[in-house]
């Protein structure tokens, strides 16, 4: 009998530590500084019942894909203006959950060292996807170097210039390579967190660079049925902590900026 006691008295224990382990959730994530930043908070998420497990991916489409098959929980990686875009091409429902960051978007060069010395017919890269692309060229309009026909067309492209003084020409890459093209154009437009891997610092090397008051704010995105989940908010609560907040202002030094 006391055996049998004892056997009950520890599943009891067992089931009840599996019960406080909780639930796991699958986030996918760029490397920086998204992921860096969720690695910050799972002991904080361990110690609420949240396994948290990060997928690190170099390419903003199959964050989005693998959520809405439900391969993953959520994902922390990109802007509103991306997701609206992304969800009307590929027919996608995916939704923003909270706002952390801003990574203000800037130009690069190795040839130049301002703005000023560009050349006429000098090459600038920009992203491909629809809302960076806009996002570069805003910029770029801002800077004084091109004019858009529509001066707030968050979906930009080379085609929607209305005037190009200098005939500059755009050279069209995935984010991801951007990086890899800075030796080789005059201007390189680069999303930061890209920026960063490639040891870039955008509070010092960009030539033009937005301001602290920019609305592209980096979301953490899930699906309309899980998005109210105990562990998605938790894990919503804990992005948006003092903790997060004072590694994000002491890591990056203003190249990201807390958004709340």
């Amino acid at each position: 009998m006391k055996k049998v006691l004892l056997f009950t008295a520890l599943a009891a224990a067992l089931t009840a530590s599996l019960a406080q382990a909780g639930e796991k959730l699958v986030v996918a994530a760029t490397p920086v500084p998204h992921a860096e930043i969720l690695e910050l908070i799972k002991p904080t998420l361990a110690k609420e019942g949240v396994d948290l497990e990060i997928k690190v991916f170099t390419d903003y489409v199959q964050p989005n894909v693998q959520v809405d098959q439900k391969r993953l929980d959520a994902n922390y990686f990109q802007t509103l203006p991306y997701l609206k875009s992304f969800n009307e091409g590929k027919g996608t429902h995916l939704v923003t959950v909270i706002g952390v960051h801003v990574e203000p978007f800037g130009g690069y060069s190795k040839k130049v060292k301002t703005l000023a010395e560009l050349k006429d017919g000098a090459t600038i890269a920009i992203p491909n996807e629809g809302s960076n692309s806009g996002r570069a060229l805003i910029l770029l309009q801002k800077a004084g170097l091109i004019e858009l026909k529509d001066p707030k067309n968050a979906l930009a492209t080379p085609k929607d210039i209305a005037k190009n003084p200098h005939n500059f020409k755009f050279k069209e890459l995935e984010s991801a390579m951007l990086p890899r093209v800075l030796d080789q154009v005059d201007l390189d437009m680069i999303n930061t967190n890209y920026a960063l891997e490639a040891g870039l610092n955008p509070a010092k090397d960009a030539l033009v660079i937005e301001g602290a008051d920019s609305p592209y704010v980096n979301f953490l995105v899930a699906r309309p049925d899980n998005k109210d989940s105990v562990a998605i908010q938790k894990l919503a609560k804990a992005l948006t902590s003092p903790e997060v907040k004072a590694f994000i202002e002491k890591k990056y030094s203003g190249a990201v900026l807390p958004a709340f």
